[in-house]
């Protein structure tokens, strides 16, 4: 086996991370561009009028990071805070998921397969759709309506 061959987990691990950060991007402005039509849709009458506390529209992200502020720091957020928290563990998750599958891609390349979608699949599964609801940080995926844009 040459060198050249040998899998290099920390180039694996890099292209992961930037990889994650674009992806975070991506997400986080089709997220707003669904929200944008959803709530288009709702003003014409076509959705359901509901009206949610501020705090139920806070996004999952800025209310991770106010749990791990008041968990660990004992540091209630402020608004201000939260505009910068919120997606600062968007794109840290973006990032480090990113890196475990950049590492994993150069030890097993067959996860790459399907450009990484089942490898994706079982990070939202395991991350964003069971964790967060059965913390309370989100609702459950079927509680949503599909024309709302999930947390």
């Amino acid at each position: 086996m040459s060198k050249q061959s040998l899998p290099n987990i920390w180039e694996g691990m890099a292209a992961g991370v930037v990889g994650g950060l674009v992806a975070s991007y991506v997400m986080g402005e089709f997220q707003e561009l669904w929200a944008y039509y959803a709530e288009e849709k709702k003003a014409k009458g076509t959705a359901k009028n509901t009206r949610k506390s501020s705090k139920e529209r806070e996004p999952a992200t800025v209310k991770a990071a106010s749990a791990i502020s008041e968990g660990i720091f004992d540091h209630k957020l402020t608004k201000a805070e939260k505009k910068i928290a919120g997606p600062a563990v968007h794109y840290a998750m973006g990032a480090t998921s990113g890196a475990i599958y950049g590492a994993v891609a150069e030890l097993a390349p067959d996860v790459t397969a399907g450009p990484g979608m089942p490898f994706g699949a079982a990070v939202w599964l395991a991350v964003d759709d069971v964790p967060l609801p059965a913390v309370g940080l989100t609702r459950w995926p079927r509680e949503y309506a599909p024309e709302t844009p999930v947390d």
